[in-house]
């Protein structure tokens, strides 16, 4: 037991020196397989589009055979998505939940306080503890707080962090996720081009009963003259696979084998974690507004918020930098309600490209026991779109 121990921990650490279509996902993106979409994607069509905004995933990776909790398989990580890179500067925030099975820490403060203090973080459903606490204890050793004026010793902290299962092919209860791993994502998020796919928070997770995780997309648009940009993350862990759609394709109805092997059990079901960035001037109410239309691009590609499925979901802007002042008024900018539409189209829009994203980088895998969920294949999605005449 001790040396399977010691050859997990190795296999973690050495993880970095794997190539990244070795750890479940590919640089392909849906728009390279001729999928029609909608809108007008940013330069990287990418959150990351959105000026100041990062990203950086830790993936883990180890072991392979039957589960034995605590040593392996291991098929999780953490993503995490800062809305300012890593300074302390609150952004207007709102969030939005289409069902509630599931985890989104800090919620309520949102709620209350209109303001995002810190980055978001995404991992799975039994690590969202670690990754609170993990947050919490970066953003104190890093000087990230703001203190009271009439007391500079003052320092709280109510992270966002989100979850879905990954335990379908991941040791969960075996708590592999630590501190480290957190911090080491908090650490590495840069701007430019995001890892899709079986990786960070996304490494386990299953969409549509094929392989999934962590996909992005933007979307650029025009307010009165003036140009905006809007990004979306998802982890995607959510729908059945006879609901499948793609640009308009019943995918899921035409390709019906390549089903999950799973034993005992198949789980169709799950969770979906969206989060909106976007640089247009919105205050917290508009910015719920706008988390309130990411489920009409889940349902585009065919999900519809199952009993068992935490669809939760926050949206931020990046506008009126230096809003959380505890000193003075702060006089904020903000587009009217006539001008929300084009928005709220770009959020489904972008979510809809994002799930897509998400389904065609990544890869097969093999998890605990064995258990195996199979890649949507591109081949057949290509010919499916020509089928279609949908092919871009």
């Amino acid at each position: 037991m001790k040396l399977q121990r010691i050859y997990q921990r190795l296999a973690v650490t050495c993880l970095a020196l794997i190539p990244l279509t070795a750890l479940g996902q590919n640089d392909i993106r849906a728009r390279d397989l001729g999928i029609p979409f909608g809108g007008s994607p940013g330069p990287l069509n990418s959150i990351t589009d959105v000026a100041g905004v990062t990203v950086g995933h830790k993936t883990l990776i180890a072991g392979n055979g039957p589960l034995e909790v605590g040593v392996g398989p291991v098929r999780t990580g953490v993503t995490v998505i800062h809305p300012r890179g890593k300074v302390y500067d609150p952004v207007f925030a709102g969030w939005y939940a289409l069902n509630g099975n599931g985890e989104m820490t800090g919620t309520t403060w949102i709620e209350e306080s209109g303001f995002l203090e810190g980055p978001v973080v995404i991992t799975n459903t039994h690590s969202v503890g670690v990754a609170r606490d993990a947050t919490i204890a970066w953003q104190y050793e890093n000087n990230l707080f703001d203190p009271l004026p009439d007391d500079p010793e003052v320092f709280w902290s109510l992270p966002v962090v989100a979850e879905t299962y990954d335990g379908d092919l991941n040791d969960i209860n075996g708590f592999h996720v630590t501190k480290a791993h957190v911090i080491e994502a908090l650490e590495s998020a840069t701007v430019g081009s995001v890892q899709e796919g079986a990786v960070g928070g996304g490494t386990g997770m299953i969409c549509h009963q094929f392989k999934c995780g962590i996909g992005t997309a933007s979307r650029v648009l025009d307010i009165f003259g003036q140009k905006y940009t809007l990004g979306v993350l998802v982890q995607a862990n959510h729908g059945t696979r006879e609901a499948l759609t793609i640009a308009g394709v019943p995918v899921g109805a035409e390709i019906t084998d390549l089903m999950p092997e799973f034993r005992p059990n198949d789980r169709s079901t799950g969770s979906i974690i969206v989060v909106v960035a976007t640089d247009a001037p919105l205050l917290p109410h508009h910015l719920k507004r706008v988390a309130r239309r990411v489920p009409i691009g889940i349902s585009r590609v065919g999900g519809y918020g199952s009993n068992g499925s935490g669809d939760i979901f926050i949206a931020f802007s990046t506008a009126n930098p230096g809003a959380a002042t505890r000193t003075r008024s702060f006089a904020a900018k903000m587009l009217p309600n006539e001008e929300m539409s084009p928005l709220f189209l770009a959020t489904a829009e972008a979510t809809e490209e994002a799930i897509v994203n998400a389904l065609v980088a990544a890869e097969t895998m093999v998890g605990v026991n064995g258990n195996t969920v199979h890649e949507l294949p591109h081949d057949r999605l290509v010919e499916l779109m020509k089928k279609y005449n949908r092919s871009r």
